[in-house]
């Protein structure tokens, strides 16, 4: 990254300024960062009437009006895809929890013995070899559907590859000198956890809830554009894709631009930002 420094002279020239991979790393997460929180704080501020429905506007192509066009109802699409964009964002952090601490509990479990670190590799087996969506489509009817049922049935299947990092992690770890020191002088296994194991695998913890993210928003976005998912009174992305199939014939592209496009940046935003945070808390990646 380049920009632009006053010598310490504060009336001589500007000169270039080189900056340094932290620094550039840091700018990036900061910049997506304020995208993202943006997007999801102006749900908030977004007045429900104006999503009302204008028959006389129906499937208005892109405009200063309406930048985003309007859909078969006359709303506007731009209104329509932020509202998407901020419930996506809302299941996609309920869902990363939830499968966080799934994935926590079970790579602690795996510390515990032979026995409970093979019982975990055969849950992470069974759970990963049963197809994605039909797994998130049964756990997320089995809990009645809707937002409740999307967050359940995405946060309980997101969590195997968390788990599985966590695991080899915990099992490296455990052959450390320092941990067999600790288990002479009496400690227990859950100070050697506290004060050894979990320290350790706090980086691949953070990195792997915000990279589950980006996951968890386009299978909630699959699941809705399916009919499995949140109820079609809702704005979400996959309802808006799913409706402007039946128009796209008819020439209302725009209908399904839009939307895809706005989906797709807020998926690669927080793979921008996954990635330079890895960059930040890996020292093997981290560079000055």
């Amino acid at each position: 990254m380049i920009t632009l420094r006053r010598n310490k002279n504060q009336n001589g020239p500007w000169v270039l300024y080189h900056a340094n991979l932290r620094t550039k790393t840091l700018v990036i997460i900061i910049i997506a960062s304020l995208i993202l929180i943006s997007v999801f704080l102006s749900n908030f501020l977004i007045d429900p009437n104006s999503l009302t429905t204008d028959f006389a506007n129906i499937n208005q192509a892109p405009s200063f009006e309406h930048i985003f066009g309007t859909d078969w109802m006359g709303r506007d699409m731009f209104t329509r895809t932020l509202l998407g964009l901020g419930l996506s964002i809302g299941v996609g952090a309920f869902a990363a929890l939830i499968s966080t601490i799934v994935a926590i509990i079970l790579g602690v479990l795996s510390s515990v013995n032979k026995v409970a670190d093979e019982f975990v590799a055969a849950v992470i087996d069974l759970f990963g070899s049963i197809p994605h969506i039909l797994l998130i489509i049964l756990i997320s009817i089995s809990c009645g559907g809707g937002y409740y049922g999307v967050i359940m049935g995405v946060g309980l299947t997101h969590w195997t590859p968390l788990a599985r990092v966590l695991r080899a992690e915990i099992k490296q770890i455990k052959t450390m000198d320092y941990i067999k020191l600790s288990e002479e002088f009496g400690k227990s296994k859950l100070w050697i956890a506290k004060e050894h194991i979990f320290p350790l695998i706090i980086s691949q913890i953070i990195v792997g809830v915000i990279l589950m993210f980006p996951h968890a928003i386009m299978h909630e976005a699959s699941i809705s554009f399916l009919g499995f998912g949140l109820p079609p009174h809702q704005p979400a992305i996959g309802i808006i894709l799913s409706e402007s199939m039946n128009y796209l014939s008819t020439g209302a592209w725009w209908l399904a631009f839009y939307p895809g496009l706005s989906l797709l940046i807020l998926v690669l935003l927080f793979d921008l930002i996954g990635e330079n945070v890895n960059k930040l808390l890996n020292p093997q990646s981290a560079q000055t």
